[in-house]
Formats: structure tokens, C-alpha cells, sequence
């Protein structure tokens, strides 16, 4: 073996056992690769789900009622009925994230081509599920009005039929994605953290002088250094990976694991 090489072996050795006398980052990285990759995971959503949603129905119709009734779990809690009145005091006591005001005529107008306004008052302090839930309560009601409006009509066949397929998550879990992402996350920052802390050891024990009296070249010291946190985060991940992202969190990994891990 050359003996640049032996020597970046030799040091990486040493940046190991100094790197296992360090307490206090043994347990940030044991901390990391854990409890920051599972709790994130399993609490933050970002889908929507049991939105708070009432409605103040002016015009109390047929068209109104399906699609108040077209709200549904799990996506939205049971609607309720509020009166227009209090649509500022509700919204203002944060009691419901959506709030959807049917003006008097609603129908009547809407069968007439009319293009009556359906009002739909936002929570945004919840942005992730108002700009989802704002979404699809405009869906909602767009398809309950053609349904109503083209109903007994003879309806032309669609010339394209799109059909959306979702991969590698096809529930669209914010699990799955969570996961990945905030080990991504954590592998990024202790990369960073570890070198630096590498080097921050060496100035507070006094041995920096002693490692440039040595017969090494200083990339020889870096790159020992690189290498060993480098195989560190490396196995901490592949921990990680297999006893928390699939075994805590049961996410399956599409892709390949090795490629994962050589990036």
C-alpha cells in the first residue's frame, strides 16, 4: 500500500476512536438519524385531511344540499350549517378552516346559465390544507353543478379519456415523502456538522500543531477526515433506512437502496 494511502487510514483510524469519545456527537447522530427522521414523518401532513368546513346555505336547494353532502371524509369533517350572519365571527374565533356562503338563488341561477358566485371564506393560518382544501371545494362544486345542469341531458363522449396515475406513491401519503426527505435532510446537515466538528476537536485539545509536525500532508489530514464522518453517516443512514424509514415508518423504497446509499 503507498504510503499516502496508509497514512489517510491511519488517520481516519484515529478520527474514528476520537470521534467515539465524543459524546455529545455520538448522541446528536444517534438523535438525527432517529427521532428527527420519525417524528416529522409520522406527524406533519401536508395531504388534506378532517378539515373543519361550514356552510351558510341562502338558497337551501337541491344543488346546494349535494354538494354540501359532496364534502366527505376524510377529507373534510361533517359540515355544518351556520347562518351568513355569523360568517365573520366564526372565522374571525378560527372555529372553521373553510367557510362556504350559497347566495340566495344559487340554483335557479346556475340552471340558467348565469354563472352564479359561490363565496368560500379561507383560514389560510393552516396553508398547507387551504390551498388544498380551497382546491378541492372548487372541484366539488364544479362537478356537482355540471352534473345538476347536464342532467337528463344527453351527454357528448369524451374525445380523450386522461387517466392520472400516481407512482412510487400512489395514495399520496406525506409519509412516504417525509421520510425520504428529512433523512435527505439530516444526511446533508451532519455532512457538514461532523467535518467541521472534526476539525473543532483538534483546535480545542491543542492537537492541530502536533497533526502539521507529522510527517502528512494536510490534504492527507482532510481527507481522512472526510472519509471516516463520511463512513459514519453512511452507516447511520443505512440504519436508518432499514430500522426506521422501513421498519418504524413501514415505507417502502422503490429505488435502489445501494445507489441511494454510494450518492
Amino acid at each position: 500500500m503507498p504510503q499516502s494511502a496508509t497514512n489517510i487510514v491511519q488517520l481516519g483510524i484515529k478520527e474514528l476512536l476520537s470521534l467515539r469519545r465524543d459524546a455529545v456527537m455520538m448522541v446528536l447522530i444517534v438523535y438525527a438519524f432517529t427521532f428527527a427522521v420519525y417524528v416529522p414523518a409520522q406527524h406533519a401532513q401536508t395531504e388534506l385531511r378532517n378539515a373543519s368546513v361550514a356552510v351558510a346555505d341562502e338558497d337551501r336547494s337541491p344543488l346546494s344540499a349535494a354538494i354540501r353532502d359532496a364534502l366527505l371524509p376524510p377529507y373534510f369533517q361533517l359540515p355544518k350549517e351556520i347562518n351568513a350572519s355569523e360568517i365573520d365571527a366564526v372565522m374571525d374565533a378560527g372555529r372553521y378552516t373553510f367557510v362556504i356562503d350559497f347566495p340566495p338563488r344559487f340554483q335557479a341561477d346556475a340552471a340558467a346559465g348565469r354563472r352564479p358566485v359561490v363565496q368560500i371564506n379561507v383560514d389560510a393560518t393552516a396553508i398547507t390544507q387551504a390551498a388544498q382544501g380551497a382546491s378541492y371545494i372548487q372541484q366539488v362544486i364544479g362537478q356537482e353543478a355540471r352534473s345538476f345542469i347536464q342532467r337528463g341531458q344527453a351527454l357528448p363522449s369524451e374525445p380523450v379519456g386522461v387517466v392520472t396515475r400516481a407512482m412510487f406513491n400512489p395514495n399520496l401519503q406525506s409519509k412516504w415523502f417525509m421520510g425520504v426527505v428529512q433523512l435527505i435532510n439530516v444526511i446533508t446537515m451532519l455532512s457538514i456538522v461532523l467535518t467541521g466538528a472534526a476539525l473543532m476537536r483538534e483546535r480545542e485539545r491543542g492537537t492541530v500543531e502536533h497533526l502539521l509536525v507529522l510527517p502528512v500532508r494536510p490534504a492527507e489530514i482532510m481527507t481522512a477526515k472526510v472519509l471516516a464522518n463520511g463512513l459514519v453517516i453512511t452507516l447511520a443512514a443505512t440504519l436508518s433506512l432499514k430500522l426506521v424509514i422501513q421498519g418504524l415508518l413501514e415505507i417502502p423504497i422503490a429505488g435502489s437502496v445501494p445507489l441511494f446509499l454510494l450518492g
